[in-house]
């Protein structure tokens, strides 16, 4: 019998959006009630109305709130909390934190202190796998010495991942700057500006181990997780098991693994990250996340097992009810992040009002997320709107399942990369397994929703119609007469659309069978339609469209995925127009830094203006040659997507 801790009466969950209802979850299948903390800006989220209790912790609309540490403990001693739960991000591997939650007396959810510690500082970690014999990359912290590791090199943080402070470098003369502004995005980050520079491994697979540790030694790993395909050195699509890793590989890395764990002592749930070359199929140990992954629902679906129950349970003393003789594995399991953010412009974040977002109940797949229809998608946060995960027996039908709940899900008013994703998940590359960090780069799967001349005339088609029943209904007299009756010869009904910059008139008339005709003798007919659906045969074929109207925007939903239109007004409004030669901004930020200065000649390729957002820094760079005759922005200057910044003439 193991010997266990008082009960976890109540957790507060230190987090917010889809990590906090995940804890939430998991929380109320083992009865324990749970506490919610939030800013002013969230406190109509979900979290906040699902937990029994929630406290306000600032009114920051930033993450300012959520790093407020004296007001988090003081949430949990007012609520009487006896456990916290980090979540992800945020404080989750903070140990000064969570020293402080223990001197409390409060239960701490995640690995001791120092292990946060010393697994945090990535140089500290690379030292412990090298004394464990696990093999490592070969790196230094000190970019005089980075000729004799050889380039390609990669530049990383050293106290955090994500992506942040993640630079690779291709020639020696871009390893200054390069250095520069990762320190700056790491000093932002992680408050610590330290870096280090290791060997970049060009054709690789990014496998890591998922690992549960209790307090009385007994360490298991739960298989690998492939993380390989990234943007920006950020995860968008994960799996479990791998496609490429062997058996024998498996077991090397899950050995390495749970040494390493059991070296340290680790408790709670966690992450040891590798990297696995597709050549030569050596790997080399990166470092150990000692939180919860975004990624671990993977884990869960292909083992049965509940990582967060299981967090709570080795929190309150609890044996590992399992040895690793006793966990198996079934199927395949894929996760794809949907974010807000526009693949056609370097994956930059978008920001604006969802006005629809609504999953299919024709489409099986576990959707991990905490916006709905009006929620605002600002800079503030991590753009990550969902995670969508699906199962079934074997790859192939995972990715299917997973691209058909992408595409039938009826979402829009923030770009995001859904399309990217099901294009992604559907190229023959990723059926075959051939996932290598290269992956974005080498396939170049379409960054957008391709649709032909056919496809648009369907959509607007549909739009159209949705339209005049919507104005049929809401007709306040005649109500009885058919659309466009006359009793003289007139003009068929027309309504002007805009689709990235194109636009699409349509033109039709009603038949005294009550079918519409198009001015490209299409014969449509509405068999049903109400405030948001419309069941219509169009040439044809017949389905039911998901249909969301805001101002003068209209989102549509085919068998295909979502269309925005614009509906054209009859006069056209005056707008600004940009100066030629205008720099402006591809995404909303803040100005961190400006190279350049009035008068100055620029050439193509010069890194012009850096922007801040979310954390990461973005550098906006000179199309073609030029000389600055205008800047309008200053260092600290907060602007707006779209926004000028600078005339280059």
């Amino acid at each position: 019998m193991s010997s266990i801790n008082p009960p976890l009466e109540k957790v507060l969950i230190a987090n917010r959006g889809e990590i906090a209802l995940r804890v939430l979850r998991a929380c109320k299948e083992m009865g324990i009630k749970t506490i919610a903390v939030h800013s002013v800006p969230d406190r109509d989220l979900m979290h906040v109305k699902m937990a029994d209790e929630a406290v306000c912790i600032g009114s920051a609309h930033s993450s300012e709130s959520y790093l407020n540490v004296p007001a988090i403990i003081s949430a949990a001693e007012v609520t009487n909390a006896t456990a916290i739960h980090p979540g992800y991000g945020f404080l989750s591997e903070n140990a000064s934190f969570a020293r402080k939650v223990k001197k409390e007396g409060i239960v701490w959810v995640g690995p001791s202190p120092h292990v946060i510690s010393v697994m945090g500082d990535k140089l500290k970690a690379k030292e412990l796998a090298i004394k464990a014999n696990v093999p490592t990359l070969p790196m230094t912290s000190k970019p005089s010495e980075a000729k004799t590791i050889g380039y390609p090199l990669l530049i990383k943080a050293a106290a955090g991942g994500g992506g942040k402070g993640m630079r690779i470098v291709e020639k020696e003369k871009d390893l200054k700057e390069s250095i520069s502004s990762a320190q700056r995005e790491a000093k932002n980050g992680f408050n610590d500006d330290r870096i280090f520079i290791e060997r970049y491994v060009e054709k690789s697979r990014h496998i890591e181990i998922q690992i549960l540790g209790d307090s009385n030694g007994n360490v298991v790993h739960l298989g690998e997780r492939e993380c390989s395909i990234q943007r920006r050195h950020q995860k968008i699509i994960e799996e479990s098991p791998s496609p490429r890793i062997s058996k024998d590989t498996r077991k090397k890395m899950g050995d390495a693994a749970v040494k390493l764990a059991k070296k340290i002592k680790y408790e709670s749930a966690g992450t040891v990250e590798f990297l696995f070359d597709d050549k030569t199929e050596e790997f080399w140990f990166l470092e150990v996340n000692t939180r919860l992954q975004v990624e671990h629902p993977v884990t869960e679906e292909v083992t049965g097992i509940d990582l967060v129950c299981e967090q709570l349970k080795i929190a309150r003393g609890e044996t590992l009810g399992f040895n690793q003789s006793e966990i198996s594995f079934s199927g395949s399991s894929i996760e794809a992040r949907l974010y807000a953010e526009d693949p056609n412009n370097e994956f930059l974040p978008e920001i604006g009002t969802l006005i629809a977002f609504e999953k299919s109940n024709s489409a099986d797949a576990r959707w991990d997320t905490g916006v709905m229809k009006g929620t605002i998608v600002g800079t503030d946060f991590d753009p990550m709107l969902a995670k969508v995960i699906s199962f079934a027996p074997n790859r192939i039908d995972a990715a299917s399942k997973l691209a058909k709940a992408l595409e039938s899900a009826h979402i829009g008013g923030v770009k995001t990369n859904r399309d990217f994703l099901i294009n992604c998940l559907k190229s023959p590359e990723f059926i075959k397994g051939n996932t290598t960090t290269d992956f974005i780069e080498r396939v170049n799967p379409n960054r957008k929703l391709i649709i032909d001349k056919y496809g648009l005339n369907h959509v607007t088609a549909i739009a159209a119609l949705w339209i005049q029943m919507k104005n049929r209904n809401e007709a306040k007299v005649a109500k009885f007469m058919p659309t466009g009756w006359t009793n003289g010869r007139l003009p068929k009904q027309k309504i002007i659309f805009e689709y990235e910059g194109q636009e699409l008139k349509v033109e039709y008339i009603q038949d005294r069978n009550g079918q519409f005709i198009f001015s490209d003798n299409k014969i449509g007919q509405i068999y049903s339609s109400d405030n948001d659906t419309i069941d219509v045969m169009y040439d044809g074929k017949r389905h039911s469209s998901k249909i969301t109207l805001s101002g003068s925007n209209i989102l549509v939903h085919m068998p295909f995925g979502d269309v925005l239109l614009f509906i054209k007004p009859k006069f056209k409004i005056p707008g600004l127009e940009v100066a030629a030669g205008g720099l402006v901004a591809p995404m909303p930020g803040k100005v961190i830094d400006i190279k350049v200065k009035k008068g100055k000649k620029v050439k193509a390729g010069d890194t012009l203006v850096i922007l801040e957002a979310m954390k990461m820094e973005h550098s906006i760079k000179a199309s073609e040659n030029g000389v600055v005759s205008e800047l309008l922005i200053s260092i600290n200057d907060q602007v707006e997507n779209g926004a000028l910044l600078m005339v280059v003439k």
